[in-house]
């Protein structure tokens, strides 16, 4: 295929042989500069464990290992950082315009934005006043992605822009939401596997907003970091559950439509782009952590130990709804998350998610704020999402202990083309 659906990734040895254009700054070493240096004094592929060392140290040092030369191509048929696997890091952060920014501004803001997403993604340095915080580090699998809200629209003069699709989400019973942390004009999800790379990203699309828009709020968040196993799984949650089992795959022949406006979509800005729904879930840890592994099995209807559904089998096994047991009670209970979610239970919904956990310290009670900041991707919310969530709303066994504390959805167009800017055919067209 001429365009491929998951964005490329660059190979160490590629990362490393790249080098750095002649146009580049020539103060200083880039990031990307430094990459070739560890090349030249023998890269090391670690094949389970995470030798850790910086390309700016004498040779005799440990070089960078696989996990930091890792390079994902920021320009492609769809943005960075829905395709990739989970990473390490993250930080998901919210901006609304300053009065007065407009369409000009907007469009100013999302040319310098995915010019240092670029650089960044690289493992390259910021154009000018770089922090230096990931200096000495490579690309890491870095991913910024960009999407708009419901409000940009108004605030920009393209109301008759806006897709049917970024309508509002409807209130559901077990929301407890804090306005001041949803929605926003802007949002950008920033994912590594290093946590300096993170926050680096991080602080220059911070900078690069200067007066034209400023942070509406912003959440961290954190994944098993690659190779912290030898036994690759799905991710687990903070409830000690594998999250994500029955994840649509890009292998499957409805995918794309399932997940990505078609390049004939409406509008025409979006095509080849998603929808994403961000929810902040408070896990009420102390209350979960009480039950017993069977309790929580039931409420799941999976094993805790290895994801494998109540009725028997491994974690990819299909699970039998209808099976009973000897007092023919309901193997899997009818209120069990699993049973509720599954896309047959549902019209055929779907969505991708790509989340992340959090834990933002103790409360003043004395119990863990902590939980999923919750990312899913779709062509259609309201094919995807919301009837899930409207299910889960009405009778599943989790939601006694969880919490959805704040919510967004955001429109995010299509990867940008070599010389081009995310957002640019709804902005300049």
């Amino acid at each position: 295929m001429a365009d491929q659906s998951i964005p490329q990734t660059r190979t160490p040895e590629k990362a490393v042989n790249d080098g750095v254009s002649e146009s580049a700054p020539k103060e200083g070493l880039s990031r990307r500069r430094l990459l070739g240096t560890a090349g030249a004094t023998g890269l090391v592929l670690g094949a389970a464990g995470g030798a850790v060392g910086y390309a700016a140290r004498p040779a005799e040092a440990t070089p960078l290992t696989s996990l930091g030369a890792e390079e994902v191509m920021f320009h492609g048929k769809h943005q960075p950082g829905i395709l990739q696997g989970l990473q390490a890091r993250g930080h998901l952060v919210a901006f609304d315009l300053a009065a007065g920014a407009g369409r000009k501004g907007a469009a100013a803001l999302l040319r310098r934005w995915s010019e240092t997403a670029r650089r960044l993604m690289a493992g390259e340095a910021m154009a000018s006043d770089d922090t230096d915080v990931a200096r000495d580090a490579g690309p890491s699998s870095l991913t910024i992605t960009f999407g708009f809200g419901h409000s940009f629209f108004a605030r920009t003069g393209l109301e008759k822009q806006r897709p049917v699709a970024l309508d509002p989400l409807p209130d559901f019973s077990s929301d407890r939401l804090d306005k001041a942390r949803s929605n926003g004009d802007l949002w950008v999800q920033i994912g590594a596997d290093d946590a300096l790379v993170a926050f680096h990203a991080l602080r220059a699309i911070q900078k690069d907003a200067g007066g034209t828009a400023k942070v509406r709020w912003q959440m961290n968040g954190f994944n098993r970091s690659p190779g912290a196993t030898a036994h690759p799984m799905t991710a687990r949650n903070l409830m000690g559950q594998i999250d994500g089992t029955r994840n649509p795959k890009p292998t499957e022949s409805d995918f794309d439509r399932r997940i990505f406006v078609p390049s004939s979509g409406d509008p025409a800005w979006m095509a080849n782009g998603s929808y994403a729904v961000v929810r902040r879930i408070r896990m009420l840890l102390d209350d979960w952590e009480q039950l017993s592994v069977k309790a929580q099995e039931q409420v799941i209807g999976r094993r805790k130990a290895d994801g494998a559904p109540l009725t028997g089998g491994s974690e990819t096994t299909a699970m039998d709804l209808e099976k009973t047991d000897a007092k023919g009670d309901l193997v899997v209970p009818l209120n069990a998350h699993a049973r509720i979610t599954r896309p047959d239970q549902n019209g055929g919904a779907a969505m991708l998610r790509r989340p992340w956990s959090f834990h933002d310290g103790i409360d003043t009670d004395g119990v863990p704020d902590a939980g999923l900041l919750f990312v899913c991707w779709q062509a259609d919310p309201l094919r995807g999402f919301v009837p899930v969530q409207r299910k889960l709303d009405r009778g599943d066994a989790l939601s006694r202990y969880i919490r959805h504390e704040s919510s967004g959805l955001f429109a995010v167009p299509g990867g940008a083309a070599e010389g081009e800017y995310v957002g640019q055919g709804l902005l300049e067209g």
